[in-house]
């Protein structure tokens, strides 16, 4: 491997590369563009309103992709005893960018958030609010950070809880100028958020035997590789069945459920191959099926209704 902190690469390019390496702002801006325009299409066809103006839409994704990056940068700070033991190879650790940038950049972005969300509404900035706590209180493990991860699943789903509030601060930005209570639908829709996040880390953290390392801790490791797998195609089953309980409150349930069981059909497949036979290859395609079929699910339970309505 090459190394790429040499003293003469400027700033700009150095920022580059570890966004290449730990934030891919490409496809995680264009899953976000999904992510958030349907969730606020959603939001507006469950109340039956007109779509809000076009700078609601850009304002909150780029609020999400703060949100993320700030994700990203908890993790650089959590995990870098373990990366500079096990992973030296990361681009904090081998001295690419400094960590104390990472968290500069980090806190530049949540005054820009707060920016943006209060171009759209004020009141926005209490669900903002909200989803910044909880980043803070995971940041911090809760503050009994060997306890939670001597428990997988607990430690999971403590994490996963930020889809909820990220998800209710982007529908927020369509109901919350209407009134104090958000359309009935939503809900659903935000627990499909949390399950998708679900769907995300097991796809990351299932692989094959030949791809464990020492000090990196998996799913595929901890449970071994088929229950990680068979966990990984139930919560993408999960999800599926949620995004047909959205798709039907928003008038759209046939279309949605056929919509999702196309795509859901090669991760059952690849799953099942998995199980059978844990190879690197398969590991990479479950990751990239995980992508893809969270990026189709946003988009199915945010336009289905619309086509639907096409269609009729």
């Amino acid at each position: 491997m090459s190394d790429t902190s040499t003293p003469a690469q400027g700033l700009a390019s150095r920022l580059w590369t570890y966004q290449a390496e730990r934030f891919p702002l490409g496809k995680t801006a264009l899953l976000l563009a999904v992510f958030s325009t349907a969730s606020i299409s959603l939001s507006a066809h469950l109340a039956d309103r007109p779509l809000p103006a076009a700078w609601t839409f850009i304002a909150v994704w780029l609020v999400t992709i703060t949100l993320f990056f700030q994700l990203r940068a908890a993790d650089e700070y959590k995990d870098l005893d373990d990366d500079r033991r096990y992973r030296p190879e990361r681009p904090i650790p081998r001295g690419l960018i400094s960590l104390r940038l990472v968290l500069g950049l980090a806190l530049g972005a949540a005054l820009l958030a707060v920016l943006l969300t209060l171009s759209v509404d004020g009141w926005l900035l209490v669900p903002l609010l909200a989803a910044y706590v909880w980043l803070t209180l995971m940041t911090a493990e809760f503050f009994v950070p060997r306890w939670l991860k001597a428990r997988p699943l607990l430690y999971l789903i403590s994490h996963m809880a930020i889809m909820a509030f990220i998800d209710f601060y982007v529908t927020a930005a369509e109901w919350l100028p209407h009134g104090p209570l958000p359309p009935p639908g939503i809900w659903l829709f935000v627990l499909l958020s949390c399950v998708n996040g679900c769907v995300l880390e097991f796809g990351r953290k299932t692989w094959a035997p030949a791809s464990e390392r020492d000090g990196v801790e998996t799913y595929s490791r901890l449970y071994g590789p088929t229950v990680a797998v068979r966990v990984w195609a139930g919560c993408c089953t999960a999800a599926w069945l949620l995004l047909s309980i959205v798709g039907y409150s928003a008038g759209a349930g046939t279309l949605a459920a056929i919509l999702g069981a196309l795509v859901l059909t090669p991760v059952l497949f690849t799953a099942g191959s998995f199980a059978r036979t844990p190879t690197a290859t398969l590991q990479k395609r479950i990751d990239l099926l995980a992508g893809l079929w969270v990026f189709a699910c946003y988009a199915i339970a945010g336009f289905s209704p619309y086509l639907s309505r096409l269609l009729q």
